[in-house]
């Protein structure tokens, strides 16, 4: 996709890009951190960059095989989410240890689809913790390379 048709989509969607969703790039900066071969500088517009927000709304209105990928991939992360919030709220309410226990393994299981879907893994153990005022929880990840 060209940047002329995505320029194109959001000028057809101005209320899909609400303040904050798209920030306008000074050029100079752009060039001196980013752009080694000076593309930037010949572009006849204000450069623009999308936040976090603006990607997702991008990925929405565009239609491409990768902004499809995209889409579904916000999707998938917004519902573990959602499953890790529900979880750890359990966590806090449970009194048994048991349960306590499974659902500490399930939200490092749901923490680590999340922070380590794609990443290349041989022989590697990551830890973490999070501190809630309730609670302290720690979760080891222990992958071998398939």
């Amino acid at each position: 996709m060209e940047t002329r048709e995505v320029n194109q989509a959001i000028k057809n969607n101005p209320d899909k890009f609400p303040v904050g969703y798209i920030v306008e790039a000074d050029k100079d900066e752009l060039i001196k951190n980013f752009d080694k071969f000076k593309s930037v500088k010949n572009y006849p517009g204000t450069p623009k960059a999308f936040t976090e927000k603006g990607l997702y709304m991008l990925a929405t209105i565009l239609r491409s095989p990768q902004a499809t990928a995209a889409t579904i991939a916000i999707i998938e992360a917004f519902a573990k989410l959602r499953e890790l919030s529900h979880t750890i709220a359990k966590l806090a309410d449970s009194k048994e240890k048991p349960e306590q226990q499974s659902l500490m393994q399930r939200s490092g299981d749901i923490f680590s689809e999340l922070i380590a879907t794609d990443l290349p893994v041989s022989r590697t153990e990551t830890a973490f913790e999070i501190n809630f005022a309730v609670m302290k929880f720690r979760h080891t990840i222990k992958r071998e390379k398939n």
